[in-house]
């Protein structure tokens, strides 16, 4: 369109390096932050490309609106899929991949049988409120999400956490990768506390990801993103045995969608 530049409302910033290079920053408003579903840029693309909002919180963000009479100031915040407009994604994916949510057992890992679960997207790893499971004798979590047979695994506390794993399909902002054995932090999902890891870039866009203290939340398909501080060097998909994740149902990737 011969614009110069391309202007979003994603909350992140932008520094230029003194190799030149543009630098993605975690936006001011760390709980708006996202640079998370941006680590997949390229400095193509972080190029041409301008975050205006990123250096403000939002109440100020909101203040600046209503002062311009922009009705959008007044518009609730979107917590999941921003284009899912009563935040409910089990809803949409009901109505619209109904395949995607076939309901299946839900099983430990001997085999007992507790119940029926309403379609694995609609859980995620250490998941415990929302399974229909009453008097057990311990708490109960999601410890995986079987597609192959349509079948949510729980158990208990002790059966969550690794301390690695790979992500796929990696790229890095700054287009090179740090050296292996960098030492940067991790986020496994958006809401997540950025977490102290050891990364080794492998082949075939693959990270090896190590960390300090194991994590009970990893979920194969979900986003593995990597921070020094608050530059965000990229990120990539939480790979199952090493290989990435592909929805099977719906033939196209939710991955960093959601947030």
């Amino acid at each position: 369109m011969g614009a110069d530049y391309l202007a979003t409302g994603h909350y992140a910033r932008l520094r230029r390096g003194a190799d030149g290079k543009v630098q993605l920053l975690k936006g001011v408003d760390e709980a708006k932050d996202q640079s998370y579903v941006l680590s997949v840029l390229g400095q193509a693309e972080l190029n041409d490309v301008l975050f205006p909002i990123g250096d403000y919180p939002k109440p100020e963000v909101r203040r600046m609106a209503a002062a311009r009479g922009l009705p959008i100031a007044s518009k609730h915040d979107s917590m999941d899929l921003c284009f899912i407009f009563d935040d409910d994604y089990r809803r949409f994916l009901r109505n619209w991949a109904a395949e995607a949510m076939r309901p299946g057992p839900i099983v430990d890992r001997r085999g007992h049988v507790y119940g029926e679960h309403s379609g694995l997207p609609g859980y995620t790893i250490g998941q415990r409120k929302g399974l229909g499971i009453a008097g057990a004798a311990e708490p109960l979590f999601v410890v995986e999400l079987d597609y192959h047979n349509n079948t949510l695994v729980i158990g208990g506390a002790a059966e969550l956490g690794k301390d690695r794993l790979i992500a796929a399909r990696v790229a890095w902002t700054l287009d090179v990768a740090p050296a292996p054995g960098a030492h940067v932090q991790c986020k496994v999902r958006y809401k997540a506390q950025a977490v102290d890891c050891t990364i080794f870039p492998l082949a075939d866009g693959r990270v090896e990801v190590r960390f300090a203290e194991p994590l009970r939340d990893i979920t194969p398909g979900q986003g593995a993103v990597f921070y020094d501080g608050d530059l965000c060097l990229g990120g990539g998909i939480i790979a199952r045995d090493g290989v990435a994740l592909r929805d099977n149902h719906l033939g196209i990737d939710l991955t960093m969608a959601r947030g």
